[in-house]
């Protein structure tokens, strides 16, 4: 079996996970509308019973969220509001759009929220109000505390995005700088009657973690955020608002977010309608449909990118050299998401450093192939959903005079694969289940 051919499979294993994670099917398989019953998941709405409908959300996936719930409540809807990524739209005919930035929250976005939050405010007790929520979203709805501006957060953010915290580490801090996060937006909506739809992105699929919480109950405290800025010694270095802010909420001047059993949270609906979990058991079926012996190591890996690469470069090898854990051929197939330390200043993303790193680890390896993606299709800053590897991507590399070494020391995954032709561009897919992992030895 040819690295080309691995590399043919590969592609076919990642586009079969992908189309398990559609969340246009997502939101079909647990919202449906019949008569006059709404049913999402195991609970039924009356909809004669409520005045009004309202459709908000934010997140990478939103705006494909919303066609299957356009389509099943058409003129119903009194209005909708929906941010996502610039380039992450769908066809809407009732819900209004707003394109914005990700992962540093832009101008754009702050409009767009201010309208969700318009529609939320409005809704009374005799209202419907559905919220649909993916990946993406906690960037993508910024409202900033008061205080606080939007300059701040985005200085903010690109700290935590480059210090290596881990994305829950970073929600919690975004959650005690808004408005929104951390149930507040529930708050906000309450006494009407909220649903949320959500496409999980994090790992254990923690409703107060996906896209910050906004419908649920917030566990963490201005005093946990304080600690995470003490941890990556970020509280002398992020704007003096914001340390002010934390600091005044930890001494019991500012509000908490919603704690579980608030009563702002009582006619709240959180539904996770898709998650890692059906992207890897659906890249597991197709490995065995190519013939591939397979082994799911986790959906939820989580730590320093490289350190997990040289993980899975660690297994590769051993399944060459020894049969183990599974036999030739084999898939091993994880998920969840890594985080990258920036030492560089150079492009890429988790998915494509994953790659390099790996592509070290398996040098000299036959019939060895390791993909890394992000299921939403864009990795980090750049146009790609991330990089594929093999045995000789490192000396492919020194032909054409490029040392491996030098590009992750720099950060810059994009353009050693850029050279060597081995990016993986989906483009937008409309869809946010962190990011599948495939070793494939043939």
């Amino acid at each position: 079996m040819t690295e080309t051919k691995l590399r043919r499979d590969a592609i076919q294993i990642l586009r079969a996970s992908l189309a398990a994670a559609d969340p246009v099917q997502a939101v079909k398989r647990h919202v449906h509308v019949m008569g006059d019953q709404l049913i999402v998941g195991r609970r039924r709405y009356s909809l004669s019973k409520f005045e009004r409908i309202f459709v908000v959300g934010a997140g990478k996936a939103s705006a494909a969220m919303a066609l299957p719930v356009e389509r099943m409540l058409g003129r119903r809807i009194t209005a909708g509001a929906i941010n996502v990524k610039y380039g992450h739209t769908a066809n809407l005919k009732w819900i209004e759009l707003q394109e914005c930035g990700h992962p540093v929250p832009d101008r754009a976005g702050l409009e767009g929220t201010q309208r969700i939050v318009e529609l939320v405010r409005a809704a009374q007790a005799r209202d419907l109000v559905l919220c649909l929520i993916s990946g993406g979203g906690s960037a993508l709805l910024p409202a900033p505390a008061p205080g606080i501006t939007l300059e701040e957060k985005q200085e903010t953010t690109k700290l935590l995005l480059g210090c290596g915290a881990t994305i829950h580490e970073i929600n919690v801090i975004r959650k005690h700088l808004s408005t929104l996060k951390g149930g507040q937006l529930a708050r906000l909506a309450f006494p009407a009657t909220l649903v949320a739809l959500i496409l999980s992105d994090v790992i254990g699929d923690k409703l107060d973690v996906i896209a910050s919480g906004p419908t649920a109950a917030d566990e963490s405290t201005f005093a946990n955020a304080l600690k995470i800025l003490e941890k990556y010694a970020l509280l002398e270095r992020v704007p003096p608002a914001v340390k002010a802010r934390l600091e005044a909420g930890a001494r019991g001047e500012i509000a908490e977010t919603p704690k579980p059993g608030a009563a702002e949270l009582s006619k709240v609906q959180n539904l996770i309608v898709g998650s890692n979990r059906l992207a890897v058991d659906a890249a597991q079926r197709k490995a065995q449909q190519l013939g591939y012996r397979t082994l799911v190591l986790s959906t939820s890996i989580s730590g320093e990118t490289r350190d997990i690469a040289a993980m899975h470069g660690a297994i590769a090898r051993e399944i060459v050299e020894s049969g183990r854990p599974v036999r030739r051929p084999a898939c091993v197939i994880s998920g969840g998401e890594t985080t990258v330390t920036l030492r560089g200043s150079g492009k890429g993303g988790r998915n494509q450093e994953f790659a390099l790193a790996a592509a070290i680890e398996i040098g000299g390896l036959e019939r060895t192939v390791i993909l890394s993606a992000g299921t939403d299709g864009t990795d980090g800053p750049t146009d790609a959903a991330g990089a594929v590897c093999d045995g000789r991507t490192v000396e492919r590399a020194e032909r054409k005079g490029l040392n491996v070494f030098d590009f992750l020391a720099r950060n810059d995954s994009y353009h050693f694969f850029d050279a060597l032709g081995d990016l993986l561009r989906t483009g937008p897919t409309n869809t946010n289940v962190m990011d599948i992992r495939l070793i494939l030895v043939g």
